[in-house]
């Protein structure tokens, strides 16, 4: 979330008009056009940086003020920083028709890069190629030696992933082994020298990585880094190796012994060509860094670079590995003793990852069980790690990627939903998509009712999450948890051997099978209920909700539909009290409620004794009516011998009365604190489902007749304009009367308010000829020829 000043500053830039956005330009272009590189330049490109950014539309400037931006740009005498303000606008305005820029005015590799930059953001694929192959001039002649080829890295590597054919395999290959990474050791006291990728040394443990870092880092050190990172996109641009038929029979033959392995170590590396050297030089480049943090960091930042260096390293491998399997038997090694190491230092737990998914890919073919290391990641990882914020954005990435996409291990995730909800609950900003896309992944019938069970929960976890931090991490200097909210209470309340087993069963790691009524820890827990992430994770819910139910209606048989609508009748009165939270999620449940009945009209038959309690509670009208509205509907529309031959004339009268002291309840009670103002809509529903049932039990005619009758006349009341608003009674007073109509005539009030399924169909209600209201309009005109309003 924006601080508030941020939010105001993309305000202000959003609503400046065109006009002033001119007059503005006007005053850039008379600084531009005086060379003045002060800091008024300097502050008028970061406002007019800000307009043009701010809007999702293209801004449109004055000719010459993008005239002068670019000749800024290209301009020797201009700053640095002033540059990079002018392509910076210059990329937001992409794409645009009236740059006359070209590579051929750059004075400088940075000058080259940055317009590099602009003209690759206008997306013309001739424009890539001819970038590309200036820039790669530019190298072949060496103009690039030293910190230049900072700026032309990057540039080389867009191009290539934006036009993969613009760049000739050979001639990308020799540009990626010239800039790339590992570095060979210069002479003493030189420090690493860029004199080439990956470059072939008789003791690979002598030349510098990316580890190699001594006390500060230097402008070599920085672009060994920056080569490092580009290596793995390098090589999947490259694709499978290419290998001859003949090559490629005799490799099946010998892979996997000792022969396959002795002959790839000993491949003479001049003899290759430059995409097969680059994949050749990379492995052993890994595989010295996977010896180098095996080392211990004596510094914070040693560490958290160690932990990253062995997170790109074993994606690199993986990379080659699925271009060329004989790598795999020289890589493994390796591999197994990383992970046995890591599996051992909860300080790793973000390298596992790419660990495992190394060993998904390739575990079949090493014979190593790739499950044994999904269940340690899915068992501890989110338990403890819930709060890291890339360790979840990761493991969900880890999870849509790979198991999803592969259909591996949906058994070991599905049953592991409770601790993969720890990272929702935490950082639901964050990953309220990211869990909208695995939900339907994730849901079966198996689970569906626990899920929903703790998504309707989840705010509820998170202020356990917040409890478990304070309990663990009590003298942290730097608390992870909302520290301005105290709850010494909750601390205390957790002794209870009750309480205990509740909130263990919340912060569950796998499906249990069980539901337990957590009622009583949501009092304990409500000091929490306004911490700033629970509130977050409340918002979050309904999205979530409307996923997980998308999802399962896709599957769910009558057993099941019936099971999640019981659920809902029970958990709506029994939520996480958070601001806002109920009257969002009960207006989500009501919308699906009615989907669960269409899904299986006979559960309200089924669930009768359920209904009739829900209807018969005070519990119903004190909500806000969202809930009370669709069962209401749903018993008005369903209950019908119709839909299941086990309706009865007992079973409809029931109801009725049930509804009828409903009607009367909400009508005649005074709005209060405990009891507030019955919307309409429960008044029109309730009167609507009472004559659908009388015109069942032609007994209750005259009775529902009566009270129609009266709620009209109450209505028309001026006792009740205070309490309900004009609109509110007029809608109520002509549904009343359009009942009371339909009921002087019971067939077709029965054909109306009960169709045939055949009627019930969308061709019949789009057909003019024989559509509802057609039907509608007949009886209306009926009505009023027998009351002597028309001529006979």
């Amino acid at each position: 979330m924006l601080a508030a000043g941020t939010e105001s500053l993309l305000r202000q830039a959003r609503e400046v008009g065109a006009v002033e956005l001119g007059r503005f330009c006007a005053r850039i272009s008379a600084l531009l056009q005086a060379e003045d590189w002060g800091p008024d330049t300097l502050d008028a490109l970061r406002r007019l940086f800000l307009i043009v950014a701010a809007t999702k539309y293209s801004r449109r400037l004055e000719p010459t003020c993008v005239a002068l931006l670019q000749a800024a740009l290209c301009s020797p005498r201009c700053p640095e920083r002033l540059q990079l303000l002018c392509a910076a606008v210059l990329r937001e305005m992409a794409p645009s028709d009236s740059l006359s820029l070209s590579c051929d005015h750059a004075q400088s590799s940075r000058q080259l890069g940055l317009v590099a930059s602009v003209l690759l953001a206008q997306g013309d694929p001739q424009q890539v190629r001819t970038v590309g192959q200036c820039v790669i001039k530019v190298l072949e002649s060496r103009q690039s030696e030293g910190p230049s080829l900072t700026h032309l890295l990057p540039v080389v590597s867009k191009v290539a992933s934006l036009a993969p054919d613009a760049l000739p395999e050979d001639q990308g290959a020799q540009q990626a082994a010239g800039g790339l990474a590992p570095l060979r050791q210069c002479p003493a006291g030189g420090g690493p020298c860029l004199r080439g990728l990956l470059l072939h040394t008789q003791s690979p443990a002598d030349f510098f990585t990316v580890l190699s870092t001594g006390q500060r880092f230097t402008e070599d050190q920085r672009l060994n880094v920056q080569a490092f990172s580009m290596l793995r996109a390098w090589l999947l641009q490259g694709g499978p190796t290419r290998r001859g038929a003949t090559d490629a029979d005799d490799r099946s033959e010998l892979e996997g012994s000792t022969v396959s392995v002795l002959s790839a170590a000993s491949t003479a590396s001049h003899l290759l060509p430059p995409a097969e050297w680059l994949r050749e030089k990379a492995l052993e480049y890994c595989q010295r860094l996977l010896e180098q943090s095996g080392r211990r960091a004596l510094r914070k930042a040693d560490s958290d670079l160690q932990k990253a260096c062995l997170v790109e390293a074993v994606l690199v491998l993986d990379v080659l590995c699925r271009q060329d399997p004989s790598f795999l038997y020289r890589a493994l090694p390796s591999l197994r003793a990383l992970r046995t190491r890591l599996c051992g230092d909860p300080a790793c737990a973000r390298v596992l990852l790419p660990v495992a998914q190394f060993f998904l890919h390739h575990g079949e073919a090493a014979a190593v069980d790739a499950d044994a290391v999904c269940q340690h990641l899915f068992t501890r990882i989110p338990s403890e790690h819930f709060h890291s914020p890339v360790l979840a954005f990761e493991f969900v990435q880890f999870c849509r990627d790979h198991l999803l996409l592969s259909g591996s291990n949906l058994d070991l995730l599905r049953t592991s939903f409770p601790n993969l909800f720890k990272f929702l609950a935490w950082s639901s900003p964050a990953l309220t998509s990211e869990f909208v896309a695995l939900l339907p992944a994730l849901v079966d019938a198996g689970t569906a009712v626990e899920m929903l069970h703790l998504l309707l929960d989840l705010p509820s976890l998170t202020a356990a999450l917040e409890l478990q931090l304070r309990l663990l991490q009590a003298a942290s200097e730097r608390p992870l948890w909302d520290a301005s909210v105290k709850a010494p209470g909750c601390l205390e309340a957790l002794r209870d051997p009750q309480a205990q087993g509740l909130f263990q069963h919340l912060l569950r790691a796998k499906a249990s099978g069980t539901v337990e009524r957590l009622t009583p820890l949501h009092q304990l827990l409500q000091p929490l209920a306004s911490c700033a992430r629970v509130l977050q994770c409340a918002q979050a819910v309904p999205t979530l909700l409307r996923a997980f139910f998308a999802a399962v209606t896709q599957f769910a048989d009558g057993a099941l539909a019936s099971q999640l609508a019981l659920l809902l009748l029970e958990r709506s009165d029994s939520l996480f009290q958070v601001e806002g939270y109920e009257a969002d999620v009960h207006r989500v449940l009501s919308s699906e409620f009615p989907g669960l009945c269409r899904l299986h009209p006979p559960l309200v038959v089924e669930r009768a004794k359920e209904l009739l309690e829900f209807v018969g509670s005070l519990g119903g009208p004190r909500s806000t009516g969202h809930m009370l509205t669709s069962v209401v509907w749903a018993i008005g529309e369903y209950l019908s011998v119709s839909w299941d031959r086990r309706c009865t004339v007992e079973q409809i009268n029931r109801f009725f009365e049930a509804l009828e002291a409903l009607l009367f309840e909400v009508t005649q009670s005074r709005p209060s604190a405990t009891l507030p103002r019955c919307p309409p809509q429960v008044i029109t529903v309730l009167m609507t489902t009472l004559t659908k049932l009388a015109s069942r039990s032609q007994d209750l005619i005259p009775r529902v007749s009566l009270l129609l009758s009266k709620m009209r006349t109450l209505a028309q009341s001026p006792a009740v304009g205070p309490v309900h608003g004009e609109d509110d009674l007029g809608a109520v007073r002509t549904r009343a009367t359009e009942l009371l109509n339909l009921l002087k005539m019971p067939s077709v009030a029965q054909f109306v308010l009960t169709p045939s399924m055949e009627v019930s169909q969308p061709r019949y209600h789009r057909d003019c000829n024989t559509a509802l209201p057609l039907a509608l309009d007949m009886v209306s005109r009926l009505l009023e020829r027998e009351a002597g309003l028309l001529p006979g």
